[in-house]
């Protein structure tokens, strides 16, 4: 080797020595410097996986930007969309329930009724925000002497913001459409609750006729050839295609509030067909997560002709691009009922007061309609499973199940009450005493105001659907806690246990699971409830419904931007000329659908 080749050896290793001594040196700092910011680290290293976690849940919504959480979402911002993104539009909602029903009392008077539906609570403040039209099926008794010739009423009434319009419907149609097809049909067909769906052709011929009876009404409704139309729920699946085939330019946004099964057991359905192609009449179909918009996307590929496009998470079929999206619905922040409502410790007085509860017991809670879906024969397992595995929480637990009564005069429904009432006197009976009912169970209607009371009051809430949509009742829960104590306890079938990551998740089909659940929120401390409430409050307040219909709207809008652009293209197409151009600027068709 020349003695260059020795130098530039030695220069060589000692650059290699320096280098390795400078990063000795850097790793001891940062450890120096690690100890000393220990305390201010712990707080940053909370509010980096608080805000990761964020992130990832905005990753989970397809279609939906990140930027999406900086905004602030409420009524104005609903109202802002439509002015400068979807002008003169005619937002129509069309759904089974209404969000207001008029019924006499027994006096010959008419009193307003509020129901207490997660539907109605997500869309009412939607409704009156867009100022728009909300199409119903009309079933108060007094319905009909309220409306003027047109079937219309202007509702709230003290602050009247909108138009109901409503539908009225046969005994006869109601039976088939509503009792018969879509919920011994539908609803069991989509929840993995194993009761078997029963299908007829005569329930089937008032479902389409109803479905027909709505676009009627929706066609009558529209001011124009392209109103926003939001069609709600399984009871609409053929509504869809039967506007578009009456109105083309409308933008039909459908919205499927439980769970879509996976293609084979859809497949059982007899018209399966009939109903993917009734729903692909819709310009966006909307679910609550990517689960079940993936099973809709599996039951289209598998049945009908169509092209997916994944990547767009899109099915073009019969000439049109069906959007195919998930878009988690939510509640109204902040909820305009707790302005009324008493302090918790009043509520939480009163509430023990009316149901005989021990001041020094825990309360649990369960709030919802008496369904086999919702699993609250489950939870009269768990609470045995508690007591047998810890005897020492007899006498210190009550659980007061509210089971508003729905669909009674099915079969299933009917064998449902009788065995729940049947279990809590047994329950009652086992563990119970002159002083002490384990479990009350109340199966009335309660107003929204009396449900929220009874969140407020509750150290549990209790929210264990076999297989659920999304269950607002678990956002309504976390809405209503503003002193950030309780502990919720949400099913892992719940389409919200994909956001409120800070409840108690649980397997409702393992008792043993579910009371060890127990267990761990009786004995959860002060600062532990506050720190999962306030970050779960954190959640259902950035992602609100306001969110959830902007988000809607605003890809309607460009799906109407897109259509205008198509059209303006096919104007200004023109045969060639001796160069064959018969291009058009971009600029030329974004000026003419006026784009800036």
């Amino acid at each position: 080797m020349t003695q260059y080749g020795v130098d530039l050896f030695l220069v060589l290793i000692l650059a290699s020595l320096g280098l390795s001594a400078l990063a000795i040196f850097i790793s001891v700092s940062r450890r120096r410097h690690h100890s000393r910011a220990a305390a201010s680290q712990a707080s940053g290293d909370d509010f980096a996986t608080e805000a990761a976690r964020k992130v990832l849940r905005e990753f989970e919504k397809n279609g939906q930007s990140v930027d999406a959480a900086l905004v602030t979402w409420s009524p104005d911002t609903l109202r802002k969309i439509l002015a400068d993104e979807l002008p003169d539009a005619q937002v129509i909602v069309v759904s089974n329930r209404e969000p207001y029903i008029h019924n006499e009392t027994k006096d010959g008077g008419v009193e307003l009724v509020v129901p207490a539906s997660g539907l109605v609570s997500a869309l009412e403040p939607i409704t009156r925000a867009c100022g728009g039209t909300w199409i119903a099926y009309g079933g108060g008794s007094a319905d009909r002497t309220v409306v003027d010739r047109n079937d219309r009423v202007q509702v709230p009434p003290e602050n009247p913001s909108y138009t109901l319009r409503r539908v009225w419907l046969s005994d006869d149609e109601y039976q088939g459409y509503y009792l018969g097809f879509a919920n011994e049909g539908l609803w069991p067909l989509c929840h993995i609750a194993f009761t078997r769906p029963i299908f007829r052709e005569s329930d089937w011929e008032a479902y389409e006729a109803v479905n027909r009876k709505f676009a009627e009404t929706v066609v009558a409704e529209a001011r124009n050839e392209r109103p926003i139309v939001l069609v709600q729920d399984y009871h609409f699946a053929l509504l869809p295609r039967m506007i578009r085939e009456r109105l083309p330019e409308a933008i039909v946004i459908t919205f499927w509030h439980i769970p879509w099964p996976n293609s084979e057991v859809f497949s059982i359905c007899p018209w399966r067909e009939r109903i993917l192609d009734g729903l692909l009449g819709s310009s966006i179909m909307g679910f609550h997560t990517q689960f079940h918009a993936n099973n809709f996307t599996e039951s289209v590929d598998r049945f009908m002709e169509s092209r997916i496009e994944r990547a767009d998470a899109a099915v073009s079929y019969g000439g049109q691009v069906t959007l195919v999206h998930s878009y988690p619905i939510s509640i109204e922040w902040p909820a305009e009922l707790l302005k009324a409502l008493p302090s918790v410790e009043e509520c939480r007085a009163r509430v023990r007061r009316r149901f005989n509860i021990p001041a020094d017991a825990k309360l649990c809670v369960g709030v919802e309609r008496l369904d086999y879906t919702k699993g609250i024969l489950d939870r009269f397992h768990a609470l045995e499973e508690l007591f047998i595995r810890h005897p020492e929480t007899i006498g210190n637990v009550v659980f007061l199940q509210i089971a508003a009564p729905s669909r009674g005069t099915l079969p299933a429904y009917k064998h449902l009450h009788e065995e729940c009432l049947r279990y809590a006197e047994e329950l009652n009976q086992r563990y119970g005493g002159q002083s002490y009912q384990p479990v009350v169970m109340v199966a009335e209607h309660h107003s929204q105001a009396a449900v929220y009371e009874l969140y407020r009051a509750a150290d549990i809430c209790l929210v264990t659907s076999l297989h659920d949509g999304m269950n607002l009742v678990a956002k309504e829960f976390v809405a209503s806690r503003d002193d950030e104590q309780g502990v919720l306890l949400l099913s892992t079938f719940a389409g919200a246990s994909r956001e409120l990551l800070e409840a108690l998740i649980v397997n409702p089909y393992d008792a043993a699971m579910m009371s060890e659940a127990m267990l761990q929120a009786l004995t959860m401390g002060p600062e532990e409830q506050h720190e999962r409430m306030r970050r779960m409050r954190d959640i259902v307040r950035d992602n609100n419904v306001f969110r959830w219909a902007g988000s809607m709207l605003l890809d309607a809008a460009r799906l109407r931007k897109r259509g205008d652009l198509d059209r303006v293209t096919a104007l200004y197409e023109r045969p060639a000329g001796p160069t064959g151009d018969n291009v058009v600027s971009m600029f030329e068709r974004k000026q003419a659908v006026g784009f800036r």
